[in-house]
């Protein structure tokens, strides 16, 4: 357990996503207060159900900007010691560049990149009002190598890249760090589904020659929310198994 996290609110988007429900549970063990967001009322009400009242939980929709920026409002008003921030969700929706649609495009953007802008710019001012706060986003490797099919999803993880760069420099001397986590291939359900042949296609690419775990993805997480990375903002740290070396 991390000593310098108990009773710190923390707020998770995707919170009932693979990772989102590990970022969850590590949190929980370190004595935290979660807020749990799903654009789902019934993964929302089956994670109440779970974790109980002593966290608080609210519907947010990324892919409607309207809805977010209300519920963003909501959010901070009732929540004004809010410390720490994951911004977790994200989402596919592959297609070849010229066979992509409109929507495919934009809800990518909005969830993946857009939301970001405004949830960040929600809960700042509390934050630099309190002298204090962690944001966390979560990137990819691929934002990085590129994959074919996946225009919409590179775009916006390499956009929140240079956007949390700057972010942290803006921030800096108000005791406000800003990270960002890059996966490469993770246990999921996802890779669950994969056959034999494309997971020897990817496992050729990466040389620890296994995925990783939702857990590796937490446990960084739990330290660069905790003051053990204090001197730590503006960077991007990459957990994929050696996959890519920057």
């Amino acid at each position: 357990m991390n000593n310098n996290l108990i009773g710190k609110k923390v707020l998770i988007t995707g919170s009932s996503g693979g990772i989102g429900k590990i970022l969850s549970k590590k949190f929980i063990d370190n004595e935290c207060k979660i807020i749990f967001t799903s654009s789902n009322n019934d993964r929302l009400n089956d994670l109440m159900n779970l974790y109980g009242s002593d966290h608080i939980y609210y519907k947010l929709d990324l892919r409607n900007i309207s809805d977010l920026k209300k519920s963003m409002e909501q959010i901070t008003n009732e929540n004004k010691d809010l410390e720490i921030l994951i911004n977790n969700a994200g989402l596919t929706n592959d297609n070849l560049l010229l066979r992509m649609k409109e929507e495919q495009w934009n809800d990518v953007i909005n969830v993946n990149l857009n939301s970001n802008f405004y949830i960040i710019k929600s809960i700042l001012p509390n934050m630099l009002k309190n002298k204090t706060g962690k944001i966390i986003g979560i990137s990819s490797v691929v934002a990085l190598t590129g994959n074919p099919g996946q225009s919409n999803y590179t775009a916006s993880k390499a956009a929140i890249i240079s956007m949390y760069k700057s972010l942290a420099i803006e921030v800096a001397q108000r005791n406000i760090n800003i990270n960002l986590i890059a996966p490469g291939f993770i246990k999921s359900p996802m890779t669950d589904k994969l056959n034999e042949t494309q997971k020897n296609t990817i496992m050729e690419k990466i040389p620890m020659k296994r995925f990783g775990y939702p857990e590796d993805i937490a446990n960084l997480a739990i330290f660069l929310a905790s003051s053990n990375s204090s001197y730590i903002t503006g960077q991007t740290f990459h957990v994929n198994g050696g996959m890519l070396m920057v």
